[in-house]
């Protein structure tokens, strides 16, 4: 059996950074959010806003530390995997309980895994497909499995195997599963995580409140977390975060555009950070033959979606909106930081002549109108816009831009009623299976909503499911990632850091690689 170091040892790695006899408790901290949550429910969170907030609320069996990489402790103090592959024993800790006092025991796990493994109720359930039955006695779990599972621990470490209280769930109001999910969030809410839902007024504040049952102790011996809860204030856009922060109206301002990273590293009342990330910058194409209004799409033909890449500078954007911070994406289905990505240099390295020659092959028209859709305050995509009007028109394109705000921009997105729209993704597993299975697998959310289907690229994906072989699996994703390039269902951009701007005061607030916001170590510096 593999026995896992306390969460205190892990928590006390993350705060070595100052001294134990420094450290405050207490007080609430506010901060600014570019996008409001919409459901912050573990199998049913299917956007940043709403997954970045699910571990402040949900707990799982086994935890990422701030590498993003190494699986830790977690609701299970330890776990083994068969040697056969086929199937996972964990044993739960003494003690744990939900937000409401009850006790977290093994039908909450048996019920959670069910529920999260159900392909008609999550969009993530197909990151659970080798799962085929989750049982419990007493403290200790077993989930057995169809097939061995090179992903499963992983899996049991992210945000859509956390767990519910299936009593709170059973009792919650509604019909359907969702239902019951919402009713949760608004009112009752029962978590299993450092914080609990208080309030939420949708589309401008949600508040957070210490979980005084939490079980993973700080560093001074006593339950985390240190502050008393969060203000979430809901601020699309950009200089207004910025605005509040240095008025002191805020503690916290997430994306900060990277134009303003230099003066806000000036700042002596900000802490400027740029946290590490596998997070990608790209823009879906939707490539069926019709529209959403039913008119022919000229984006169906390949040689248009190439063209457009070959036509867009990716080093220009770099420096426009990154300043240098970050660089053009080499692999397209994943960022380089992930596992097995491969690195062919920058993808459709800019060449007029290559996009042009395209769009000729092709007999796109001159002046032919593609609909670029916007995150509406986001000053970055405002850059994104002029820069690609401006390259495009280059080759007889004319971008026009429709500018909505974040869950407009999901439900084009889901419904295909698009050309282009901006978009970005971060892991939420050190593994390339949930982000191939997003971007590129079709039966899971249409290759990210562009329609893209492809029998070779489908087949591979789920052969590397339950392939142990590392070498074999190596080739699956590098044969993956290659037909994505040629097919260009997407505009591949750049990879980015996290910027996230602080009062001073702050301490210990952490955006890990995978792009989590934790808030249980932050404390506030009086």
């Amino acid at each position: 059996m593999k026995k896992f170091l306390m969460a205190t040892v892990a928590v006390t790695a993350m705060m070595s950074a100052f001294p134990a006899i420094a450290l405050e408790r207490g007080g609430s901290l506010t901060f600014a959010r570019y996008d409001d949550s919409t459901l912050i429910d573990p199998i049913y969170a299917d956007r940043n806003p709403d997954i970045w907030m699910v571990t402040n609320l949900y707990d799982t069996l086994l935890r990422t530390e701030a590498d993003g990489k190494t699986v830790t402790a977690g609701l299970a103090s330890d776990y083994s995997v068969a040697a056969d592959g086929m199937s996972v024993s964990l044993t739960m800790r003494d003690g744990i309980k939900f937000s409401d006092g009850s006790p977290i025991e093994g039908k909450d796990v048996v019920f959670s895994l069910q529920r999260a493994a159900n392909p008609d109720l999550s969009p993530w359930a197909g990151l659970l497909a080798s799962v085929d039955e989750v049982s419990a006695e007493g403290n200790n779990v077993t989930i057995s499995l169809k097939n061995s599972d090179p992903t499963i621990v992983l899996m049991l470490a992210t945000f859509n195997t956390a767990i519910v209280s299936a009593d709170a769930f059973e009792a919650a109001s509604g019909e359907t599963d969702q239902d019951k999910a919402k009713a949760l969030s608004i009112d009752g809410f029962v978590g299993s995580g450092p914080f609990v839902m208080q309030s939420h007024q949708r589309g401008s504040m949600m508040q957070f409140a210490a979980n005084p049952h939490y079980w993973r102790e700080g560093e001074d011996g006593k339950p985390l977390p240190y502050i008393d809860g969060i203000n979430f204030l809901v601020i699309p856009d950009d200089a207004t975060r910025i605005l509040k922060l240095q008025a002191g109206e805020v503690d916290g301002a997430e994306f900060i555009p990277f134009a303003r990273v230099s003066e806000l590293e000036a700042d002596p009342n900000i802490n400027m950070e740029l946290f590490p990330s596998t997070r990608i910058i790209y823009s879906p194409i939707n490539t069926r033959s019709e529209r959403a209004d039913g008119s022919a799409n000229p984006l169906s033909d390949v040689r248009l979606r190439q063209a457009l890449n070959y036509a867009t500078n990716k080093d220009a954007l770099v420096q426009l909106i990154l300043h240098g911070a970050g660089k053009p994406v080499t692999s397209g289905l994943m960022a380089s930081t992930t596992q097995l990505a491969t690195d062919n240099g920058p993808l459709y390295q800019y060449d007029l002549d290559k996009a042009k020659a395209l769009i000729a092959e092709a007999g796109v028209a001159a002046n032919t109108e593609i609909t670029l859709t916007t995150l509406a305050g986001s000053a970055d995509d405002g850059i994104i816009l002029a820069a690609l009007q401006q390259m495009w028109s280059d080759i007889g394109i004319k971008l026009n831009v429709a500018q909505v705000d974040g869950p407009t921009r999901g439900a084009k997105n889901r419904s295909g009623d698009f050309d282009i729209h901006t978009y970005g993704w971060v892991n939420d597993v050190n593994d390339p299976a949930q982000v191939a299975g997003w971007l590129g697998y079709f039966p899971t959310a249409k290759a990210v909503g562009t329609g893209w289907n492809n029998d070779e690229f489908n087949g591979l994906y789920e052969a590397s499911n339950t392939e142990m072989d590392p070498a074999k699996r190596a080739e699956q994703y590098a044969r993956m990632q290659d037909i994505y390039a040629q097919a260009a269902p997407l505009l591949f951009m750049y990879e980015t850091p996290f910027a996230v701007a602080l009062s001073q005061d702050v301490k210990g607030y952490l955006q890990t690689p995978l792009g989590n916001n934790e808030f249980a170590t932050a404390w506030i510096d009086r």
